[in-house]
């Protein structure tokens, strides 16, 4: 991709931020205990390992996933106007299809886990629940990961605001005091109304109003490209934003340190939740500052599998967790064996779906299935 025509060539350097993001979260979820916590039960020097490498690959989060997405969005604006219902039409089609299919998949895939666990009455209760399916399919509770679709669509209800951005870069400041916002107004949420009706939903639409500055950024960085900025501003860029990633990684290493000594999660540490948050805006404008060097070609052929890998990876983490529970290994050896395999089947499995015809839309691969509803709302192409 040449600095003077941001359409003329496949972005490389993109498709491998979205190849990290989509391992990233298997990782992630890899580099707890079955309970989600560091290991708790073992000792500080033992849970080292893990923690660590979570600090590592925690570094690409879900939110850089939600910058790609809507710089990717204002990109395709930019090239082809679209009106507003239009647009989110295309975009329900594309997020909301593939969402709604693995709700109802995981709401009884998680059976055999909880089975195995001894909570499978839980979550038959919620399964005759239509409270729970409510969540299911507005917060994306019925899954950890599911989340981040429904977070996703709720941003792009919003991206008339982000647009201003591509002539005007320099706005996406903004992101800061969004997450200033988000920060404060969670800690009033969480002492004052936790467990009260509703909560889940009043926090989702804080966070969906305040990522909005990731959608405010998004639109910069893609107003960046399109003003073709001369070989020695991309090295700035670049050279600020791999200082940045340092610093934020310095703090990083601190967190961990505190939750390794600790056992659990340092949630009361507020310079990590900066460092997590900032560092993804970090990471996409060092990827950017790259994006005139000669990526790897394999890595375009490989990218679109990301969106599956994150849709399918908790599958085989579910199973591997069963299989590896009571047997005698450190914390270090267990993630290590979660992660590589859980990487290598869900690969395998993402790559058998998107060559079936009747699913490779489930991880956003295929054509979508003919329904009814999608034509009346003209977003069906047959």
């Amino acid at each position: 991709m040449t600095a003077s025509s941001p359409q003329k060539s496949r972005m490389v350097w993109l498709d491998c931020l979205r190849l990290i993001a989509g391992v990233s979260m298997v990782g992630l979820h890899a580099s707890s205990d079955v309970n989600g916590q560091p290991f708790t039960d073992f000792e500080p020097i033992e849970r080292a390992g893990p923690v660590l490498f979570r600090a590592v690959i925690y570094m690409a989060r879900t939110e850089l996933f939600i910058i790609i997405s809507l710089f990717l969005l204002a990109m395709s604006l930019d090239r082809r106007p679209r009106g507003y219902f239009a647009t989110v039409i295309e975009q329900a089609k594309r997020l909301l299809l593939p969402f709604a299919f693995w709700v109802v998949f995981y709401a009884f895939y998680r059976l055999i886990k909880a089975s195995y666990f001894g909570y499978s009455d839980a979550i038959l209760v919620q399964l005759g629940s239509g409270w729970h399916w409510l969540s299911y399919f507005i917060l994306g509770s019925v899954q950890y990961h599911m989340h981040f679709l429904p977070t996703l669509f709720g941003l792009v209800l919003l991206f008339p605001l982000y647009r201003m951005a591509v002539n005007a870069p320099w706005i996406g400041v903004i992101v800061l005091l969004c997450l200033f916002a988000k920060r404060e107004t969670d800690i009033a949420l969480y002492t004052h109304l936790s467990g009260s009706d509703g909560f889940g939903y009043l926090v989702r639409g804080v966070k969906i109003l305040t990522y909005a500055g990731y959608g405010v950024i998004a639109a910069s960085f893609y107003g960046l490209l399109k003003k073709s900025l001369g070989v020695e501003d991309w090295r700035a860029l670049g050279t600020l934003a791999g200082f940045v990633i340092l610093l934020l990684f310095m703090i990083k290493l601190v967190y961990s340190y505190k939750v390794i000594l600790a056992g659990n999660w340092q949630y009361a540490y507020d310079p990590a939740y900066w460092a997590d948050y900032l560092m993804p805006v970090a990471l996409f404008a060092l990827f950017m500052s790259l994006k005139d060097i000669r990526w790897p070609s394999a890595i375009g052929r490989v990218a679109p599998y990301s969106f599956g890998i994150y849709l399918v990876h908790p599958i085989f983490l579910d199973l591997l967790e069963i299989a590896l529970w009571g047997r005698q290994m450190s914390p270090s050896v267990f993630v290590f064996i979660k992660v590589m395999l859980a990487i290598s089947l869900t690969s395998i499995a993402v790559f058998h779906l998107a060559r079936s015809p009747k699913f490779a839309w489930t991880i956003g691969m295929g054509p979508f299935p003919r329904l009814h509803f999608l034509r009346a709302l003209g977003a069906y192409q047959p």
